[in-house]
Formats: C-alpha cells, sequence, structure tokens
C-alpha cells in the first residue's frame, strides 16, 4: 500500500501535513489525483474554533478538482483520466428530504472535507462517484476551482430570488460576498450597495461592479446604504452572520423583502422580531448546494461572469498548507488555492 500526503487540522490553530496509508477504494466510489484545493472561509474559521458544525481534529479540502485513477467496481458515471469536481455534501438518499430532491438539508448528511474521514487537501482523496461533477475540455484548472465556492451564492440567489431587476445590498465584500456580486449581476440586479469595515475590501468591490460601497463600521449604517441604494432592499445577502449584520441586514430589508443568511454564523444571535413580524420579512437561510447550482456555475465561468484572474490571488504548495490558512485569514487575499 503506497502512503500519501494529507493535510490535517489536529488542533486550534494547529495544521499538519501528515503521511497515512493511501484509503480503501469501495465499489461506488473513485480514487482522484488531487489538482487543485481552494482554502475556504470554514476551513479558518474551524482552525481557530470558530465554526459551530467541524469539530476538530479534521481533514479539510471540500474545495477540490481532481483527475480520476481509479473506479470501484460498481462506478459507471466517470472515467478513469477524467477532470472532475467534488460536490461535497454526501447525502443518504433516504430520508424524505433526499426523496423530495432536497439533498442539501438531509437529515443524515455528511461532508467531504468537513468532519468526514476524508478531504481533498491530500496527494489524492477517495468519495462517492454520485459526487463527482466533469469540468468541461474549454476550463482550465484554476477556473475550475472556482466552481465549488461559487455554488454557494448561485443557490443563495436561487432560493431567495428572483434577483432580475431588485435592489440588492450584500453584507461583506470577502471571497463570498464577491462571488455573490457576480452572482447579482448575472441574474440583473437593478442596483447592488456592499458593505464591509475594511477600505481594501470595499475598494475591490467597487472594481468587480458593486455600484455603491459603504463603510460597515459607520454609527449609521443602515440609513448610509439606504441613501446609496435610493430605497430600501428587496433582497439582503448576509455574508457574514454575526449580530450586527443580521440586525442592520432586517432594518435594510423592503417591507415583504428577503434576508438570506449566507455566511456560517459562529453562535446564535437575537434578532428584532417586531421588525421581522410587522413588515413581514422573510429571513432565508443558505445551505449549500444542488447539483443546478453547479450547472449554473459552471454556465457562469465559461460565459466570463466570474474570472479566476480577479479572484485567485494566492497558490501555495501542500507542503505551505499552514502557510495557505494564514494567507486566507489574513484579508489580504480573495482566494488562495493549494496545488500538490
Amino acid at each position: 500500500m503506497t502512503d500519501i500526503r494529507r493535510v490535517v487540522v489536529t488542533g486550534l490553530d494547529t495544521v499538519e501535513l501528515r503521511t497515512e496509508p493511501r484509503a480503501d477504494l469501495a465499489p461506488d466510489e473513485v480514487r482522484a489525483r488531487t489538482v487543485t484545493i481552494g482554502v475556504c472561509g470554514s476551513d479558518t474559521h474551524a482552525l481557530h474554533g470558530r465554526h459551530p458544525l467541524i469539530p476538530i481534529p479534521y481533514y479539510p479540502g471540500h474545495e477540490v478538482t481532481g483527475v480520476v485513477t481509479e473506479i470501484g467496481s460498481d462506478v459507471t458515471s466517470v472515467v478513469v483520466g477524467e477532470r472532475v469536481t467534488v460536490e461535497p455534501t454526501l447525502p443518504c438518499w433516504a430520508c424524505k428530504q433526499c426523496r423530495r430532491g432536497e439533498e442539501n438539508l438531509c437529515e443524515n448528511l455528511q461532508f467531504f472535507g468537513c468532519g468526514y474521514p476524508q478531504g481533498g487537501m491530500a496527494d489524492e482523496f477517495v468519495v462517492r462517484a454520485d459526487r463527482l461533477h466533469p469540468i468541461p475540455d474549454g476550463m482550465d484548472d484554476v477556473t475550475a476551482s472556482l466552481i465549488e465556492p461559487l455554488s454557494t451564492p448561485v443557490h443563495a440567489g436561487r432560493i431567495a430570488g428572483p434577483l432580475t431587476d431588485q435592489a440588492v445590498v450584500i453584507m461583506g465584500c470577502g471571497t463570498i460576498g464577491l462571488l455573490m456580486l457576480a452572482v447579482a449581476r448575472y441574474e440583473g440586479a437593478r442596483r447592488i450597495v456592499m458593505t464591509d469595515p475594511l477600505a481594501s475590501k470595499r475598494d475591490i468591490a467597487v472594481r468587480h461592479g458593486a455600484d455603491a460601497v459603504v463603510d460597515a463600521a459607520q454609527a449609521d449604517l443602515v440609513g448610509q446604504v439606504r441613501v446609496a441604494l435610493g430605497e430600501s432592499a428587496d433582497v439582503v445577502f448576509d455574508c457574514v452572520a454575526i449580530q450586527a449584520t443580521i440586525v442592520a441586514a432586517i432594518h435594510l430589508a423592503s417591507k415583504g423583502g428577503t434576508v438570506a443568511i449566507v455566511g456560517v454564523p459562529s453562535a446564535d444571535v437575537v434578532i428584532p422580531t417586531i421588525t421581522v413580524q410587522d413588515n413581514q420579512i422573510r429571513i432565508q437561510g443558505c445551505a449549500t448546494y444542488l447539483p443546478q447550482d453547479y450547472a449554473k456555475s459552471i454556465e457562469m465561468l465559461l460565459a466570463g461572469a466570474v474570472r479566476a484572474t480577479d479572484f485567485v490571488t494566492a497558490e501555495f504548495p501542500l507542503t505551505q498548507a499552514r502557510e495557505a490558512f494564514a494567507a486566507s485569514s489574513s484579508g489580504q487575499e480573495i482566494k488562495v488555492l493549494i496545488r500538490p
């Protein structure tokens, strides 16, 4: 049996590169050589003990692309040599959510790269064949690395929308916020205002097409955003999900509007329920994605609505995984990739 290198988050703020035996291959699984792994905000939050759903230790790497090197005896959906990206949700296919086509809400959901025995931050990975999507021949590897992260805001826009001719506010100008901006633009939003406390991130949002940006640290944030938007918001996407942003989002929403929680909260918050009830505001949770969101993500990337050169700002080898996590946590990068 050949050993492989795997990154393991072994404790708070502790990233190690270990040599471990290759995983066995079940009949419904595929083995793939890793090509790219994105460092997600969920990865860094878990590293620092701020992710409520990822226990430590864990094997990171859910934003992964690879090349199939071996298939299980029951696999017919992919072939050796095919380039693939992983849809990391691992549904049971038996519960009522799975049976009605909402497998992202599976009652028994497991998540590849997040508290699961396998993750993609390694020389190779093993995953069920039904969780793979083929990468189009005309798409380069770096662009393909954005399929999974873009699918999250695609899903949020789909279930909180439609966004055509809507006034939209996006809280947070990090990676997901900027991808959310791309989705809102692609879907035809009328005007988009973004907020962030960091001037550098607000500048990036303007360059990516935000109509206006507002300093999230301002005391009168709601008033300033409404002035910049010119009206109340039909949809507010909270890509930060802390107490201050969720309360602001609720006060920014139009009567009958929607507040979509896209960022992963590190803790529960208190909401202004009087405003929610009296203004008939819909608070929409946004959990991962479905295959149709991957398809729209690929469509957007092929159309050039999201360009890898605008998003992938740093790359590291697997031996520098610790440095990659630090770069992703720094706030100076948009998307950090690791290449084994």
